[in-house]
């Protein structure tokens, strides 16, 4: 080989080894949540997800893919779902609404870490075997919204001392919905309030629960603790109103939807916890040596100018209390 020819040879070497190399990265991480509700009833959860990531020094685009993948409560989807998500090189699955999606993961695959946020107890339903130590390829984020559905119950009695009979809206599909409902039905009954149980898992059943409230001498509309419900709650807000009734919901969504109140744990805090760990897991740490986060942040919301249209007078001490009031 002529001495020319070996030097070009040599260049052109020098100039494909880098670029050898750069084409073997690995590509940045793909972090997928999988929702069992709708990305237009979830925009604080996204953008609770995406604040947790800034946190932890990951950016979009850059150093870390987000995906979002919604069941738009249809449940029956997850399992497919879950699987096709598990045949791709997901680095972490984030799975929100109840504990369905996590579930769902958890079969399609063993070594795929998931990091939960869900409002039912992962203990129970079998997700981890326990808070402090969860095992397995799972952990997350417990917030017990349902929990609070007593607190409620509460705060509706101060805003409608003379109530003496609700209507007490729940997706009968959930893990722990019976549980809920009766510590409701308790807590109302503590007050003489009678609870008139509405059951509701598609638009059409919300549409038939309000209208049948039409034949019921109700006071006001609580909600339970569903993300079905959550992602409806522009059409609840919206049917309250027509009927001229109070509704009480599960978080400051419902609040900013139109609603009257609502008391829960802060969703986008959950997420961005969920994010927060999900960063973790990215940085070597395993699921199972994190254990299950339970909420420090609760929020009471209510929305004065509603409470005009509706002719309430909202108490004072009630309103000292509450982290955000609307006008």
């Amino acid at each position: 080989m002529r001495r020319r020819e070996f030097i070009t040879l040599l260049s052109g070497a020098a100039v494909a080894w880098p670029l050898a190399a750069r084409g073997q990265q690995s590509p940045i991480p793909v972090v997928c949540l999988l929702h069992t509700g709708s990305a237009l009833g979830n925009a604080e959860s996204l953008a609770g997800f995406r604040q947790g990531f800034s946190e932890a020094g990951f950016i979009e685009g850059q150093s870390i893919a987000i995906e979002s993948h919604w069941a738009d409560g249809h449940y029956e989807r997850l399992p497919a779902m879950a699987s096709d998500l598990a045949r791709r090189r997901i680095a972490v699955v984030v799975a929100g609404g109840t504990t369905a999606p996590a579930e769902a993961f958890k079969a399609a695959s063993s070594t795929i870490p998931i990091v939960f946020v869900t409002g039912d107890d992962p203990a129970r339903s079998g997700l981890v075997a326990s808070f402090n130590r969860p095992g397995g390829n799972v952990t997350g984020v417990y917030f017990f919204n349902g929990l609070l559905s007593s607190k409620r119950v509460e705060i509706l009695h101060e805003l409608l001392p003379t109530a003496t009979s609700i209507a007490y809206v729940m997706n009968p599909g959930r893990l722990e919905a019976d549980a809920e409902r009766s510590a409701v039905q308790d807590a109302a009954r503590s007050f003489g309030v009678k609870v008139h149980v509405l059951p509701a898992s598609s638009e059409r059943d919300i549409d038939a629960a309000f209208e049948s409230l039409r034949q019921l001498q109700i006071s006001a509309v609580l909600m339970a603790a569903d993300p079905f419900l959550g992602s409806r709650r522009s059409q609840l807000a919206e049917l309250a109103r027509r009927d001229a009734l109070p509704l009480i919901g599960t978080s400051r969504d419902y609040v900013v939807a139109g609603s009257l109140a609502s008391y829960g744990t802060s969703i986008r805090d959950a997420y961005r916890q969920a994010a927060l760990y999900a960063s973790r897991i990215l940085n070597g740490i395993k699921p199972a040596d994190l254990p299950v986060l339970q909420p420090t942040k609760f929020e009471l919301a209510i929305n004065l100018k509603v409470a005009r249209a509706l002719g309430l007078t909202v108490p004072a001490t009630l309103l000292a209390r509450a982290d955000e009031v609307i006008e």
